[in-house]
């Protein structure tokens, strides 16, 4: 402690010269290039050749690394692009600056160079300064160069010094924002209307979630952060907007993990005068043009696991993938009480009102889910735990519904949309006594997307496709709080 505090005494004490001998936090300095752009213009040109264009450039960045040599000194900035060299001198800055400058500059302050463009004697591009401005004087200090920023907890809560310190960091985010511009094009090309759908829902609905509540004052009524923006989507549909995307947050009142944080980003796409079938081909298309965008190819390696997606993925129903990856034989898939035994041998505490696709599901999820390595759609979910889903054709007890697996991960679901109102009503009913009987995940009755449906929603295919989970398997980060700016953490002890 007593080493920090001296620094902090130090770099207060250059920081009071700095503003008493300089304009301070002047905001005049331009730049004409980046490091990347230097460094790209230049290239395969040799020393001499340079010397005799005599190029001039000026950039600015973060310091990240300064060499005091007497007359000369080296250091090298960092912007957003890359780093670049810079080369100070006595003869060039005049003794005076030059004595100052190295007397206040300290690695992570951030500065302005102008000068000519060289090459040293190893062949480093360089910018020989004829001018320097100390543009913004730290006082905290870098992470020591060699070690770096180690501890995975500063990287999520002190996010900034993780982006100043790690090109792996800045790399993935960049991708992040990469791969979400190459969706939106994706569904933009596909004819889809990208809207926008509140974030304070006046009903929480959409998906069985824990929802955030807050307090309107001058509505003088409880609202809700969306957990879906599902239900507002069809209802544009029924107005007419035949193919819909948004591309947004939603919040969910429930866990941490590496998995989940209780904001998130979630795509939801809505296609009139289709159904489930068309979502899965819509998928396997945009996985396998997504994947091909990363690796350059059908293949891709997320955890030390290869995927190939050229085939696209495999589909199974819920009731077969039960059967193939436990002991339960066809002929018990049904057994109420036989799922009830099952579950609570595995330690799963069973509710009175569940019904069997409850129960299922409650299996599915417990047994099955993580071993779903290879690309693969889950199908033929309950009715029972798929409150908007259409029923199948021949067997109302389950939907036209999906999931998409990936080593053991949901990364989508999707289904043909329920457009029965009374239908509609009756499950939404039976939300209702769920929530009642103490499910807080349960849904409430939406009157007013009732009454939209009475208007008449066309035959339609919906899907929702988790994005901080996909730029996970895409950038091959081993957590979600990888691909998030600023995840929510616990309060650190």
């Amino acid at each position: 402690m007593t080493e920090e505090r001296d620094i902090r005494i130090n770099r207060q004490r250059k920081m009071e010269e700095w503003l008493d001998s300089s304009e301070g936090y002047t905001n005049s300095f331009r730049r004409d290039n980046s490091a990347v752009e230097l460094h790209e213009k230049y290239e395969g040109i040799d020393k001499s050749k340079l010397e005799n264009l005599s190029h001039e450039a000026s950039v600015c960045g973060r310091v990240m690394f300064k060499r005091v040599m007497g007359k000369a000194s080296f250091i090298s900035i960092q912007d957003i692009s890359g780093q670049i060299q810079c080369y100070l001198t006595k003869e060039k800055l005049g003794e005076q600056k030059y004595a100052n400058t190295l007397s206040l500059l300290d690695v992570g302050d951030i500065v302005g160079v102008e000068g000519t463009v060289m090459r040293t004697n190893k062949g480093e591009l360089t910018i020989s300064a004829s001018d320097f401005v100390l543009l913004n004087k730290t006082l905290q200090p870098l992470p020591e160069k060699y070690h770096g920023l180690v501890d995975q907890e500063v990287k999520y809560r002190q996010r900034y010094l993780d982006l100043i310190m790690s090109s792996e960091t800045r790399t993935r985010f960049r991708a992040r924002s990469d791969l979400i511009q190459k969706i939106r094009t994706f569904f933009v090309d596909l004819g889809y209307l990208e809207v926008e759908t509140p974030m304070m829902h006046p009903i929480p609905g959409g998906a069985t979630a824990r929802p955030f509540s807050t307090f309107h004052n001058a509505l003088d009524r409880e609202l809700y952060l969306r957990v879906a923006p599902e239900l507002y989507l069809k209802k544009l549909v029924v107005g007419g907007f035949e193919r819909v995307f948004e591309l947004n947050r939603n919040f969910r009142n429930e866990g941490l993990s590496t998995r989940h944080n209780p904001e998130f980003t979630m795509l939801e796409c809505y296609q009139a005068y289709s159904d489930y079938r068309d979502l899965i081909e819509m998928t396997d298309q945009l996985l396998s043009e997504l994947v091909h965008s990363v690796s350059g190819s059908s293949k891709i390696v997320y955890q030390g696991r290869e995927y190939d997606f050229s085939k696209g993925a495999q589909q199974i129903t819920m009731s077969e993938a039960i059967c193939s990856h436990t002991a339960i034989e066809e002929n018990r898939i049904d057994d109420e009480d036989f799922l009830r035994h099952v579950l609570g041998d595995i330690g799963v505490r069973c509710e009175e009102a569940w019904g069997i696709g409850k129960l299922q599901l409650e299996l599915f999820e417990a047994q099955v889910e993580d071993k779903l390595e290879d690309p693969t759609y889950v199908t033929e979910y309950p009715a029972e735990v798929s409150p908007l889903a259409r029923r199948k054709d021949g067997n109302p007890e389950v939907t036209d519904r999906f999931e998409l697996f990936i080593g053991g991960r949901e990364y989508a679901n999707g289904f043909s949309e329920l457009n029965d109102p009374v239908d509609q009503s009756e499950r939404f009913r039976r939300q209702s006594e769920l929530k009642e009987s103490g499910d807080s995940e349960a849904m409430h009755f939406d009157h007013d997307y009732i009454t939209a449906l009475e208007y008449g929603l066309p035959p339609t295919a919906g899907e929702g496709i988790g994005i901080d989970r996909l730029v996970m398997f895409l950038t091959n980060a081993p957590s979600i709080r990888d691909v998030l700016l600023f995840p929510q953490l616990r309060n650190s002890s």
